[in-house]
């Protein structure tokens, strides 16, 4: 049975819709994260899930049961918010302990809920402190355990980390997993971090102008995205996009760039003959555009192109180059030394190279 149900699911703002027949199923044990560009209608559908917002129509199940016109208090969710939400004048355990004396637990009980929370959150030594005290990191920290203590049906986060800087984004992603994966626990969770839902997600949802543009594991939104849209707004850089032509040489089908020339054989599993001298967008992550003796274990095309910038990361280093008359990204070791204005050999790994029409912007399998 799915935890969470959304059914044919309107918003709308006087005419103008804001969520556009949303459907989802999200299992129970699932760590589904909801993520697009601002305005994509993300936030709005939480707000729904959580009965903070009212839908224009559809309909909203929890544990199979239905949501409409049941107030929030009464949806047995837990939802942390990106202002943490805590109250100032109250120290850290009141904090966790109030949603609990509003519904009557038993004080042992909330004693013993609250130990066993903060020794999970490794929060024991700031019980007795007040919001002011602590750093957003231990903020966040508290806002979690707050939620915790409810042992409710569904958690809901409301991009939790963009108020943390880099280095605690990192290691509070890192709490957030482990702890999905101590509980076991179903988690909603809206970002525009793309590096946040390819590292927590079981399964994403991709948004933009409130419709599902493809709900799936990480791995398949980020190698066979729907289409154009997903393409070009999962991964850091995106994924690279031509226009292209499909040819047939040696009975095998290749792409060739429109302004180069350059062929590149499609893999065997794509099934692109109705498009057979037919126009396309090619798409090609930037780590398929390597250093020329980068070792792919089949498919690699050797091209030259001209360098036109470089940015070192550390780890790596982003190019900048020309292909196919257009701007492409690529990424090569850090110690291969490239200036602008010189033309440099580069390896072009075509085994996860993606089709797309260039008419209803959909992959082509």
């Amino acid at each position: 049975m799915s935890a969470l149900a959304i059914r044919d699911v309107w918003k709308r703002y006087g005419a103008a819709p804001v969520l556009k027949g949303i459907d989802l199923d999200i299992d129970s044990g699932e760590f589904a994260i909801l993520v697009g560009p601002s305005g994509c209608g993300k936030s709005t559908l939480l707000n729904i899930i959580a009965g903070l917002d009212i839908a224009s129509q559809g309909t909203i199940e929890i544990g199979g049961r239905p949501m409409n016109g049941v107030a929030a208090k009464d949806r047995n969710i837990a939802m942390v918010f990106q202002s943490y939400a805590l109250y100032p004048s109250m120290t850290v355990r009141q904090n966790m302990t109030f949603g609990m004396e509003c519904r009557r637990v038993p004080k042992r009980q909330q004693i013993d809920t609250v130990n066993r929370v903060a020794k999970l959150l490794q929060i024991e030594a700031l019980l007795d402190r007040k919001p002011s005290q602590l750093s957003g990191g231990q903020r966040q920290r508290v806002a979690m355990g707050r939620a915790l203590v409810r042992d409710p049906l569904l958690f809901l986060f409301d991009e939790p980390l963009s108020n943390l800087d880099a280095k605690l984004r990192v290691e509070m992603r890192m709490e957030i997993k482990r702890l999905h994966q101590r509980l076991g626990a179903t988690i909603v969770y809206v970002t525009h971090d793309q590096i946040e839902a390819m590292t927590l997600a079981t399964r994403i949802a991709v948004m933009n102008h409130g419709e599902i543009q493809q709900f799936a594991e990480p791995d398949t939104v980020y190698h066979r995205p729907a289409n154009l849209f997903v393409a070009r707004f999962m991964g850091a850089p995106p994924m690279n996009t031509l226009p292209a032509r499909v040819t047939a040489e040696d009975g095998r089908l290749s792409a060739m760039l429109d302004r180069d020339g350059i062929r590149l054989p499609l893999p065997t599993t794509m099934n692109a003959g109705a498009y057979l001298d037919r126009a396309v967008v090619l798409g090609i992550r930037p780590e398929c555009i390597a250093e020329h003796n980068r070792r792919f274990e089949d498919g690699a095309v050797l091209v030259e192109a001209p360098v036109e910038m470089t940015e070192p990361t550390g780890a790596e280093t982003i190019v900048l180059l020309r292909l196919g008359g257009h701007d492409v990204l690529g990424r090569v070791a850090p110690d291969i030394r490239l200036k602008p204005g010189e033309r440099a050999r580069f390896a072009l790994d075509t085994r996860k190279i993606c089709l797309f029409d260039p008419v209803t912007e959909r992959r082509i399998e």
